[in-house]
């Protein structure tokens, strides 16, 4: 390597927020691009794969792009230089990466894909969780708890969507209505907090409650939107439990206001399982074996491996959380990632 190049290499890192790996193992380096630290499931996911590759025998090092593709398109080429044995990367930009994934591979570096899917080049492996089915859950308890309350599933839900350009939320849309289709008792009002900003889903709900004061239950799409909701929600007037709330993605923040009796369910995002998934298939992906489509047990969850046009591709089903279960450790937003070892599948 040239000097030139260990000093562009040696910029970059320092200007992308270097996180400096846990432990040095044996079996090499794997480079885990992050798109951003401003959230907790992000430096959570950091935490945990980290650990998970870790105990699989990989030291990590991991760089984040403050959320602009540029940087992480530089810290994919840059990192192509130093030859590790993979690449994890979660998106950016789900499009503009596609060119850096397809040079990584061309250098014989295979590529992992970590919770934001990429289809529209061939990759090694992709660990996701499963959105339609986080929107099937959703509607299970949904249904449940208008029952509870109305005697029948029916009445008034408003649907807050994240940012509708987002395929994750419109994911998550499309499993909950696909179930509750079967409901017609049950009026959906659905809109889209644009950019996933929290202000926008706090007035959203606010214009709502006014228009559609019997409203029975709101379902967000990610726990920083239900904290928007539950301001909303006492602003008008509103005690715990008046108003039913529901949200998907598992952050602390969901938790607590489970706790505080402001939201019933919380439908969690497997960050957990996720990021095991990337350790136990690491070896294969590295030594370029063959991975066999079919069902995974990955941490206690029934994950289903299918090869796409772009590779294979292992979907993770979410949980419901609820008072009952809140305090369990499995769940990401406790921040206490599982201490059964991970194991490499053979």
């Amino acid at each position: 390597m040239t000097r030139l190049a260990r000093t562009l290499i040696g910029a970059a890192f320092a200007s992308a927020a270097l996180v400096s790996p846990i432990w040095a193992q044996d079996k090499g380096t794997i480079y885990y691009m992050v798109p951003t630290l401003l959230d907790e499931f992000q430096t959570e996911s950091v935490n945990a794969i980290e650990s998970f590759l870790a105990q699989v025998g990989y030291e990590t090092v991991t760089l984040n792009a403050d959320n602009k593709t540029d940087i992480q398109q530089s810290q994919m080429n840059d990192t192509v230089l130093l030859n590790p044995e993979a690449i994890v990367i979660a998106p950016v930009d789900f499009n503009a990466l596609a060119p850096s994934i397809e040079e990584a591979r061309e250098a014989g570096i295979p590529v992992m894909i970590f919770d934001r899917q990429i289809t529209s080049t061939e990759v090694d492996f992709t660990s996701v969780a499963g959105t339609v089915e986080i929107g099937h859950v959703a509607a299970g308890e949904i249904q449940r708890l208008l029952e509870e309350k109305n005697g029948s599933v029916s009445g008034k839900v408003l649907q807050v969507l994240g940012d509708p350009g987002d395929p994750y939320t419109l994911d998550i849309q499309k499993g909950f209505e696909e179930r509750m289709a079967d409901h017609p008792e049950v009026e959906i009002i659905s809109l889209p907090a644009l950019q996933w900003e929290a202000s926008n889903a706090g007035s959203i709900v606010s214009d709502q409650l006014l228009a559609n004061p019997d409203i029975d239950l709101i379902f967000v799409h990610a726990a920083h939107l239900a904290v928007a909701a539950v301001a909303s929600l006492e602003s008008a007037g509103k005690e715990p439990g008046d108003v039913m709330l529901v949200s998907s993605n598992g952050a602390p923040v969901g938790l607590d206001l489970i706790r505080q009796g402001w939201q019933q369910v919380e439908v969690e995002q497997p960050l957990y399982a996720q990021a095991a998934a990337i350790a136990m298939f690491a070896d294969k992906v590295v030594n370029g074996e063959e991975i066999e489509p079919g069902s995974y047990d990955v941490l206690g969850l029934e994950a289903e491996l299918t090869i796409e046009e772009w590779g294979p591709n292992l979907k993770i089903p979410g949980a419901a959380i609820t008072s009952e279960n809140v305090d369990e450790p499995r769940f990401w937003g406790n921040l206490t990632p599982p201490s059964d070892p991970i194991e490499p599948v053979e």
